[in-house]
């Protein structure tokens, strides 16, 4: 006869651990797309919380003689989840960055597509370049990399066990930040260097030919040399997912460090 009963602490334990990986999950890239239903999100949830829960480390039980003192556990572990994710989802957004200056320089600000994945606005370029990087983040395997990562979180930050550090993350936070604007900058690059050329071009051709209107001609230009530029500088996208992995590994490590 098959015996299903189970000590009420095994039961506590295994709901901390969902706790953290369902908030996880629902920020994490790749899983927390808006096209992924959310009872689909919930059971993968429970899945990989069993796996964690079965072939983690060791079980070690939070402590608390309270209500409130199994509130601020929980708390513990939502923060945990959500702020591991974050890091992960932000630097992925990097390409959007860039897709919306590559759109302000070429003139495709105005038009703005809406993105499903995330409900909002976005710009045609960001929309292109996040759909390629995050095709070419998911074949080499980067979504295996978040598990593996969050798996590792139960070793280092035990169930109860996080340490809020509002210092180390709000240095980390500021770190991110110069490095989101130096690489979204290293992404748009050779557009924006192109179209700078192109408009002392123009600005020249304005000085030699005044009868010729160059505003009505610098658009045409501008968006023809763009999208060609655009068209050759995609076969630079494994070296931009190189630089948002490697982001993602620091972001993730720091913030991992801020808890500890």
């Amino acid at each position: 006869m098959v015996n299903l009963s189970f000590p009420l602490s095994e039961l506590e334990y295994f709901l901390l651990v969902f706790v953290r990986v369902a908030s996880f999950i629902f920020v994490a890239p790749f899983f927390s797309t808006k096209g992924v239903p959310n009872h689909v999100k919930i059971g993968l949830s429970v899945f990989l919380a069993y796996i964690m829960y079965y072939f983690g480390p060791e079980h070690f039980y939070p402590e608390y003689n309270t209500v409130l003192g199994f509130c601020t556990v929980v708390l513990k572990e939502v923060s945990v989840g959500l702020l591991i994710g974050l890091a992960a989802q932000m630097c992925t957004s990097i390409v959007l960055f860039a897709g919306r200056i590559i759109d302000m320089e070429v003139g495709l600000s105005m038009a703005n597509v809406f993105d499903p994945t995330t409900n909002e606005q976005s710009s045609i370029t960001g929309a292109l370049l996040q759909y390629g990087v995050m095709l070419i983040l998911y074949t080499t395997g980067l979504h295996q990399f978040l598990l593996k990562a969050l798996m590792e979180t139960f070793i280092l930050v035990p169930i109860g066990g996080a340490h809020i550090n509002t210092n180390r993350l709000l240095e980390t936070l500021i770190n991110f930040l110069s490095n989101y604007i130096i690489i979204g900058f290293r992404i748009c690059l050779p557009i924006f260097a192109s179209i700078t050329l192109m408009n002392i071009v123009l600005a020249l051709l304005a000085k030699l030919a005044p009868q010729m209107n160059m505003f009505s001609v610098g658009i045409q230009l501008k968006l023809l040399a763009g999208l060609s530029v655009i068209m050759i500088t995609v076969t630079l996208l494994p070296d931009v997912c190189n630089f948002i992995t490697t982001q993602i590994q620091q972001m993730m490590v720091s913030i991992v460090e801020g808890m500890m």
